[in-house]
């Protein structure tokens, strides 16, 4: 199938990314994307927010800042009270209004299974867009959030996870990846992601592929939710985890010294995760400080770049 093309479109389905960017002129580049899915809590109002703070993420990753957005909504009107619904979009609004984001439209349709997500339009400058695939070697790897949500969000459903548990998940995803977003724009970032439904490895992967770049993950670095690998441990793994194992095995090699329970985690589909972060390795330790200094307290380097021929993410 052959895409339409035009010599604006800066990042588009030719080099699949977080979001696609047109360049409108010189010093105007937009950033576009559009992101929903299914409730991942019970609580609309908190649901509305997390499924918002997902959509902003990926023009934050882009190095942009959002500035318009529209709701897309699927809801089984038959099945359940306006309310609920009310309820999920007052979380989405509040989400974007601290974002400082123009809600400026929508579209509804009636669906036997909710949905809830946006459409987001940001800005950047053309010559300041990010991307995956600059790794670069001497870079160093930074994680802005702790990885476990998928696990910690099928210990909900199974009614296994405590209440103290599902507001710091909640809080986790509901967190908007902006105070990262603004603090990386301070440093010379090469390449960026967030961390989504690939999982940290999968998108690890994502950012490595045609790099000819070797990747080394610190497997005992990486911020982990509270009681994730306990779950695991109990087979608590959603689907998605053992769907990227099987993806992206043949691009991973695990240390010995790495358990399978780890492992699990590591391909953890997350929802509304933090952000990747690649920049020259004597940067690192100055942007943590800054990003801890932002309050965003898990953020950690947890790997590194090398350029020696081997083209594998290794897990130690």
């Amino acid at each position: 199938m052959k895409f339409p093309t035009d010599e604006n479109v800066i990042v588009g389905l030719n080099r699949a990314d977080d979001a696609g960017v047109y360049r409108v002129s010189e010093d105007l580049a937009l950033i576009q994307t559009v992101d929903f899915f299914t409730p991942v809590v019970d609580d609309p109002y908190a649901f509305g927010q997390i499924a918002a703070a997902n959509a902003l993420s990926d023009v934050y990753a882009m190095g942009g800042t959002p500035k318009t957005a529209m709701n897309l909504v699927a809801f089984p009107a038959k099945d359940m009270g306006l309310e609920i619904l009310r309820s999920i979009l007052e979380g989405g609004i509040d989400k974007i209004k601290e974002a400082d984001v123009v809600l400026i439209g929508g579209h509804s349709i009636e669906d036997k299974e909710l949905k809830y997500g946006l459409s987001v339009t940001g800005f950047i400058h053309p010559n300041a867009v990010l991307t995956k695939k600059n790794l670069k070697a001497g870079d160093c790897l930074v994680l802005t959030k702790p990885i476990g949500t998928g696990i910690i969000n099928t210990a909900i459903k199974a009614a296994m996870a405590p209440e103290d548990l599902i507001q710091e998940v909640t809080r986790i995803m509901a967190t908007l990846n902006r105070g990262a977003a603004e603090t990386m724009k301070g440093f010379d970032v090469h390449a960026c992601t967030d961390i989504t439904g690939f999982g940290l490895l999968g998108h690890l992967t994502e950012m490595m592929d045609g790099s000819g770049m070797h990747v080394k993950l610190f497997s005992d670095r990486v911020p982990v939710i509270r009681d994730t690998l306990f779950f695991a441990a109990m087979g608590l793994i959603p689907g998605g985890a053992h769907k990227n194992r099987d993806f992206f095995k043949k691009r991973v090699e695990f240390s010995g010294s790495v358990e399978l329970v780890l492992q699990d985690v590591l391909f953890d589909p997350q929802t509304s995760g933090g952000l990747l972060i690649s920049l020259d390795a004597v940067k690192g330790p100055a942007l943590i400080d800054e990003l801890r200094n932002a309050n965003i307290t898990s953020a950690t380097i947890i790997g590194e770049v090398a350029s020696d021929g081997r083209e594998i993410l290794s897990v130690l």
